[in-house]
């Protein structure tokens, strides 16, 4: 089926925020995706133009998917370079509701389909249980390699998240205002220095509680009426979304969830990772098709945990 991509921009505040707009020439389902990305990426994660990824995909399928980044991300404006003054609360309280309201306003009637990878989840999660009533308007939830404190303790959890998250980072910010992530090759994006201060308490397993203004997310969050959620893990995922820390997070949002982990003893042609989960080309027989039929009926059971 022909894609037709495009790159569409949302005011939200003195912000631009870049959305790739990905849909078949002729649109088959009618609630569309929204797909968010995790820390030190943007919507990438999600797609190329000549047509790989989860968001093509699903496109593919007749779906309309919407890839955003977040502020300062990506394509959004202006660039974390320049402006690098907001965390990780502006992108729960601004970003995400500023998506939704902007996708429903272009399909009305219909329900979103949130998809997340890694923090991006988190991100996501915490939107739903500062801002209740936007759950009437998700249809489902989809996160991959979500966590919210990482518990697990390996030597890649010491380099990647003691050494590098919690100490390194914030020290390489501490002039610009920013983590120069691209420059230094720790990743695809770069990221503001509040952004980092404001999520390493809550990597560190402490409170879901907003650094920022003191929100308590932990709590709010029985109060949600959740949609139906399915966590994926990887089993090569050692610690940016290790399967025991995804499954922390879906008891702490409170959620009854689905919870599919991704490897050969279960089915899969990989022993995926953190970031192979969306970009490896065996995802599109393995577990793509899986997300597909998910999305038709959130409600089925029975996925291979």
């Amino acid at each position: 089926m022909e894609l037709l991509q495009q790159s569409l921009f949302i005011p939200c505040g003195e912000h631009q925020l870049h959305v790739r707009h990905i849909k078949p020439r002729v649109a088959v389902h009618g609630d569309p995706i929204l797909m968010v990305h995790g820390a030190i990426e943007n919507g990438r994660i999600f797609y190329t133009e000549s047509g790989k990824g989860l968001a093509c995909y699903l496109a593919r399928h007749g779906y309309q998917v919407y890839v955003a980044d977040l502020r300062g991300r990506g394509l959004s404006t202006p660039a974390i370079a320049e402006r690098a003054g907001h965390g990780q609360h502006e992108l729960i309280t601004e970003d995400v509701p500023a998506l939704q309201h902007w996708i429903a306003a272009r399909h009305l009637g219909a329900r979103v389909h949130w998809m997340a990878h890694s923090w991006g989840g988190v991100i996501m999660a915490s939107t739903l249980a500062r801002f209740p009533a936007l759950a009437d308007g998700i249809a489902s939830l989809v996160f991959f390699g979500t966590k919210r404190g990482v518990s697990v303790q390996n030597p890649e959890r010491w380099l990647k998240v003691d050494l590098i998250w919690n100490r390194l980072a914030p020290w390489l910010a501490r002039n610009s205002g920013f983590l120069a992530a691209r420059k230094l090759k720790m990743g695809a994006d770069d990221e503001p220095l509040r952004y980092l201060q404001e999520t390493i308490p809550w990597v560190k397993c402490g409170p879901w509680q907003d650094p920022h203004d003191g929100f308590a997310y932990g709590e709010a969050a029985s109060r949600v009426a959740w949609p139906p959620l399915w966590m994926i893990s990887a089993k090569a995922d050692k610690v940016l979304g290790h399967p025991i820390d995804v499954r922390r997070f879906s008891t702490e949002m409170g959620s009854a969830t689905r919870h599919t982990r991704l490897g050969l003893d279960n089915g899969n042609r990989l022993d995926y990772d953190h970031i192979n989960m969306l970009t490896a080309p065996q995802a599109q027989e393995d577990h793509f098709p899986q997300i597909l039929a998910w999305l038709q009926d959130p409600q089925a059971r029975g996925c291979r945990a």
